[in-house]
Parts: structure tokens; sequence; C-alpha cells
């Protein structure tokens, strides 16, 4: 398995395309100045070991050399060890609400960048834990399945946003509905399934399914985002506001945090719920609860023992270097007998 430690280094691969410009506009003013001294027939007689195929060798060669150091600066590293590693937890899953309503700006900055930064500094704080993640709106759809790569699922949670669900509404029922099927150990004792979300609830019947769930040793715990006075549901483009969302009579909508619900689906679960106003104070209390619980066993494989391959592209680098340094632009001269393009000498 290769990983890359600075990604950021390919960007000097830029230079390549600024020396085949630079090579471009030399060659070009060359051949311009070589016209005003003498005709091409003339030029050949008098320049008979000029190579323009030589000098084409050295550009590759050179770009070459640069490729090789520019990998020199990624680093690039094998995993030679694949290790099992034991560890205790819970099978954490969480459900973050998506819908339109979400980009109200009662709290800051909007409620679904702030569920992203709560789900976010949550995963950050455990610590062997295995996590799941589920967006829905009007209809529930997987993100992520149950796993241990915690940098996977913060990538996969920052891409997240309002646009990538077609179906709008708040269906908190078919986010647990699909909750279920995530906790694949039958033995898991605590199943915890993090809601987050702003309350509305368009289906009505989310406290039902979730008693379901808790019969299933599913715990729910969610999570309030906004607040109760709520806000308009603007609609951007490019990041620009160019109105708020209306309702049949013309009115703007005021979309309000419905903590009813998230408190009824929570106690339903035997579960918590939570105000989201407060990043530290979600965090302590997700983690009280979870130091609580029995911790299961369990197996991950994962590959360990990176070792640097730099140094081969180091000497890859250097090589090439040298080789132009020592590759001359004029005729070899054995290739010059073979005369293999018919020229005149």
């Amino acid at each position: 398995m290769f990983r890359l430690d600075e990604k950021i280094w390919f960007w000097t691969l830029l230079v390549i395309p600024v020396i085949i410009l630079l090579f471009i506009v030399v060659q070009l003013w060359k051949k311009s100045a070589q016209k005003k001294f003498a005709n091409s027939r003339l030029l050949k007689r008098l320049s008979p070991n000029q190579s323009l195929f030589k000098s084409v060798l050295k550009l590759l060669v050179l770009c070459g050399a640069f490729v090789f150091l520019s990998l020199v600066l990624v680093n690039p590293k094998i995993g030679t060890k694949l290790e099992t590693v034991r560890s205790q937890g819970v099978d954490i899953v969480f459900a973050v609400d998506v819908s339109k309503s979400m980009l109200a700006e009662d709290i800051a900055p909007n409620r679904i960048e702030k569920s992203k930064q709560l789900v976010t500094q949550i995963i950050n704080n455990l610590a062997s834990d295995r996590v799941g993640i589920i967006a829905y709106a009007g209809k529930a759809f997987p993100q992520l399945p149950i796993t241990t790569d915690y940098a996977a699922s913060k990538m996969f949670l920052q891409n997240m946003n309002t646009d990538m669900m077609t179906s709008q509404g708040t269906a908190i029922r078919e986010a647990i509905e699909l909750a279920k099927t995530y906790y694949d150990d039958e033995e898991q004792t605590n199943r915890i399934l993090v809601i987050i979300s702003d309350g509305e609830d368009h289906e009505g019947d989310a406290a039902e399914i979730a008693e379901e769930a808790s019969e299933q040793g599913i715990r729910i715990f969610t999570i309030g985002v906004g607040n109760e006075k709520g806000g308009p549901i603007p609609i951007k483009r490019n990041g620009v506001i160019l109105n708020y969302k209306k309702d049949r009579n013309g009115e703007t909508v005021i979309t309000k945090l419905n903590e009813e619900t998230l408190k009824e689906i929570a106690k339903e679960a035997n579960g918590v719920y939570i105000n989201g106003s407060s990043t530290s104070e979600v965090v302590d209390t997700i983690k009280d609860l979870l130091d609580k619980m029995d911790k299961k066993e369990f197996e991950s494989k994962q590959i360990a023992d990176f070792k640097d391959q730099f140094q081969w592209f180091l000497g890859f680098g250097i090589l090439f270097l040298f080789i132009d340094i020592f590759l001359l632009e004029r005729k070899t001269e054995w290739l010059k007998k073979l005369n293999l393009f018919n020229e005149e000498f």
C-alpha cells in the first residue's frame, strides 16, 4: 500500500510546462535569428552538427529529473507489513440532516456546517470506536459504512452538502431504518446512532421507529442544531444570497429548531438529547456517555511499518541531471554516419 506524505509538493511539477514553454520560445527565436543570418541550406553547411532531436532529448531528460525530484519532496512510502490490531469500542453511526432547512443561519455559520463541525470534533475525541455516516433529507443515503478509518470519515463528512439529495424533506424514520443495517456484529451490545438535525420530521413517526431500534439494542442520541427563534432558508448562487424560500402565499418560510421531536426520539431509544449550540458541551457529553458503556473487542487489519522510498527517486533524479549535463546538443558521430534521415552534409 502506498502513502504520500507531502502531496502539496506535486505543485512543483508546474515548473515542467514552464520549461517546455521557454524551450519553444528559445527555439523559435533561434530559428528567426538564423533566417536573418543565412538560408537553411547554408546554415546546414556552416553548422552540420546541429541537432534538434538532441535538444528535445535534453529537454525530456531535464523534465524527467524534475519529476523524480518532485517525488522526492512528496516522499512516497510503502507499507511493508499487515498488522491485526485488537481494539475495544462501540459502533457509532452519525445520521446528518442535509435538507434545505439546514442552510438556515440562526446558528453560525449555518446549521449544516455546524453539524459537520460537531461530528468532526466528536470523531477527533474517539479512541478506537468504529464509525459510520448517513446523510438524509427526503430519503436516507449511506455515506460511509462502519470503519475505524477516521481520516476517511472526516473526508466524506466534509463533502456533504444540501445539494447532494434530490429528494427534499426530512425523513428521520428512513435514517433510523438505514442505520439498522450498519451494525454488522450481532454480538455488539452497544450500538449508537447519533442524529444531528434541526428536528423537522415531515413523516411524523420517527419516535415509533426509534422504539423499534431500541428493542434491537440501538441507543439514539439526538443533537439539535439551530434555535427556537429560527431563521429563513436562504437561496444562494455562488455563495451569494439571492432570496429566501417562500411559501405558497409568498411569505418567507421561517424554520425553527424542534427540540421536542428530538427529545422524544432520544427518550424512546434510551438515549439523550443534546443542544448543539456549544461544541465543547456536545463533545464532552458524548464522551462521558461512551466512557460509561461496555466496550466490545474487535479486530481490524491495517497496513503498518511504512518505509520511505524517496531515495530511489532521488537517485534517478540525480542520474537524469548528470545525463542532461553531459548530453551534448550536437549530433552523435555514429548516428550521423548512419544518416537515418538522408541528410546532406
